[in-house]
């Protein structure tokens, strides 16, 4: 049987099972050490050694291309529901499907649950997507949403804490172009013509005056973005292999929300990449759904995502948001207690 390195695996001892913590210690993944091989039916034989647990047969019929794992119950002395949906691309291909909300003007479509989206869609993997909001009876993306070339939202172009001191943040998205792997970057939507995307975010910072509008040479080169298929969201987690996390520059939470600070835990909901061509979904579960269970911050979640052998990684919207459905079924308990309509989502299916 052919196998493929495909990435370095965390030196962590953990189980399937474990005793419930309360405790929250920090998170601590050591450097990768072995390698993680990929087994030509997508199993990830080293994943399962250090404890995640491959599920794919509790689903109805996962398709060949798909392998679904469940995290251990514990990862030092942190108590973890999570789920990876790990997509082989030579054979399953992702999408995105979302309101069509092309210039942040709003729209009357109707938000919908993740199971509602996959009435339509019967992806066997489906995740939501990235940030959006509702005001005066529209809908609105909030984030790049582009499906077969064509744009259904953009990463929203303005930040401000006060309404009175205007910041113009470059925002995180995950893409790909036709016949090239995916990869994350940062854009900025001009409002008229011109949408950018750069290989490095502009270094904004509530503590810090505003930086200059994004423009063709500022943060730094940039190219005219046209993917073919793109999700937005924020933060870039990782970029070329090493961890980023640039939550602060992307302007995504003010100095004074505590609780949602991303040194704080919360259910979380990525996308990643894996060299040699494997779509990364990642979700964990949070806010005390399961006893004992908080979710992760963004540091934990971009170091479990580097650990696995993600080169590419995008946190989407998580919180409330969060949900994996593998062939319709949910795997995490939602934080809302019951599936909130989201305006986008991510799906896996066959070429």
């Amino acid at each position: 049987m052919r196998k493929t390195i495909v990435a370095l695996l965390f030196g962590v001892a953990v189980s399937c099972s474990g005793t419930a913590s309360t405790d929250y210690p920090e998170w601590r993944w050591k450097d990768p050490e072995e390698p993680v091989i990929v087994d030509d039916d997508g199993l990830l034989p080293a994943l399962v050694d250090a404890g995640w647990c491959h599920v794919s047969s509790q689903f109805a019929a996962v398709p060949d291309g798909i392998s679904v794992y469940k995290s251990p119950e514990t990862i030092e002395g942190v108590k973890v529901i999570a789920y990876l949906a790990i997509a082989d691309l030579s054979k399953m291909t992702w999408d995105v499907r979302s309101i069509s909300d092309p210039t942040i003007t709003g729209t009357s479509e109707a938000l919908q649950t993740p199971s509602e989206w996959f009435s339509q869609s019967a992806a066997p993997i489906l995740i939501n997507g990235g940030y959006f909001f509702a005001e005066g009876g529209k809908r609105y993306n909030a984030s790049v949403a582009v499906s077969g070339g064509k744009t259904s939202g953009v990463n929203i172009n303005y930040a401000s804490e006060d309404w009175e001191t205007m910041y113009y943040p470059t925002r995180g998205v995950f893409y790909c172009n036709e016949g090239a792997a995916p990869e994350t970057g940062w854009t900025y939507w001009s409002g008229g013509a011109k949408h950018y995307l750069y290989s490095e975010p502009a270094q904004n910072s509530w503590s810090k005056d505003p930086l200059q509008v994004p423009d063709s040479k500022f943060p730094v080169a940039a190219k005219d973005f046209a993917p073919l298929t793109a999700i937005g969201g924020g933060p870039v987690l990782i970029k070329g292999g090493e961890v980023v996390n640039t939550w602060e520059a992307e302007l995504l939470y003010g100095d004074g929300a505590d609780d949602k600070m991303p040194n704080a835990r919360h259910p979380r909901t990525a996308i990643g990449y894996m060299p040699n061509g494997y779509l990364v979904l990642f979700v964990c579960e949070g806010r005390g759904m399961t006893e004992g269970v908080a979710g992760m911050t963004f540091a934990e979640e971009a170091a479990l995502l580097k650990a696995i052998g993600c080169t590419e990684a995008l946190n989407l919207d998580g919180g409330g948001s969060s949900c994996l459905l593998v062939q319709g079924t949910e795997t995490i308990k939602v934080s809302d207690g019951e599936q909130r309509p989201v305006a986008s989502v991510v799906i896996v299916k066959a070429k």
